[in-house]
């Protein structure tokens, strides 16, 4: 198998072995810091659980199960590969794999618009208002593909023709909400669904935690449009500021919250008061890393 295939299933092969108990965060750290899963491997070989005679090596059913996903049509992409989301490497939860349908890039310029799953008539219209705007700007729509501030952020983008990635707690296969599924093949067709799940994985609280750490890490800012006090977006924004990624509060989420009003004044988060402010503090921000990208252009040259 080629070097970059090994390689691949070598990751494979440790999270599914995890030797000596080893977490999945606790693999990536270490296969990132050695550049290197076959590193790790080999030094931990005696620890891993090898198969009894006449079944398959660990690795090389890794490969197999790889080409079979890949032969699906799916997009499969790990830590180490460089089709894997630069801006999400970069945080300490970076999934080690990613599964996806759709359009993968690993340069994306994109903002989360998150919320509540029961929201209210105001709450939907400023989640389609600030969707649509983004997407006018070029600006790729994250979402979780919960009904809801989600689901109107997504339909949002997709009837401005624009790029929409759903981040799902689930696995590739899986369609969560079923009341979902024909707007989950359509940004598959369009834009991109992202797991870091094995793909028949089924949906667990926990799953969707991991999934909101994984959309702070994509995008460039979260801005959560309404949330009550146990919303995965709380959580989200929570992660964000954590992340150094600039969180957007609308004045619905401050008003009506105990979490949002505790967040004001931590670094990066702002507090919108309609569509104006949470765009011009998005312009902000793309005119800050536009100046960055530039500099590092202008010192490469040098």
């Amino acid at each position: 198998m080629s070097a970059d295939l090994h390689e691949q299933a070598t990751l494979v092969a440790l999270l599914r072995s995890r030797p000596d108990g080893m977490s999945w965060p606790d693999i990536t750290t270490e296969v990132v810091a050695a550049g290197s899963a076959s590193q790790l491997w080999e030094r931990l070989q005696p620890l891993v659980l090898l198969p009894p005679p006449g079944e398959a090596d660990p690795v090389e059913q890794a490969a197999s199960d790889i080409a079979a996903w890949q032969a699906e049509g799916l997009i499969f992409a790990t830590v180490l590969d460089s089709s894997y989301p630069v801006r999400l490497r970069g945080i300490h939860q970076a999934p080690p794999v990613l599964f996806g349908r759709g359009d993968l890039k690993d340069e994306d310029t994109a903002v989360s618009v998150v919320g509540s799953r029961k929201a209210s008539s105001r709450g939907l219209a400023m989640a389609t208002a600030i969707a649509s705007e983004l997407a006018a700007q070029n600006v790729t729509v994250i979402a979780g593909l919960a009904l809801g501030i989600d689901t109107a952020a997504h339909q949002a983008a997709l009837s401005r023709g624009a790029r929409t990635v759903a981040v799902i707690g689930t696995g590739i296969r899986m369609y969560y909400p079923a009341q979902n599924r024909e707007l989950q093949d359509e940004i598959a067709s369009r834009g991109l669904v992202l797991s870091q799940f094995w793909p028949d994985a089924p949906p667990q609280r926990h799953t969707f935690l991991m999934r909101n750490a994984t959309m702070s890490g994509y995008g460039i800012a979260t801005v959560v449009v309404e949330a009550g006090e146990t919303s995965g977006a709380r959580a989200q924004a929570r992660m964000a500021v954590e992340h150094g990624r600039p969180v957007i509060l609308t004045d619905l989420v401050v008003d009506n919250n105990q979490w949002a009003k505790a967040l004001i004044g931590r670094p990066g988060v702002h507090v919108a008061h309609g569509l104006r402010d949470v765009m011009a503090v998005i312009d902000q921000l793309r005119s800050s890393r536009a100046e960055e990208d530039d500099l590092i252009r202008r010192l490469i040259r040098a």
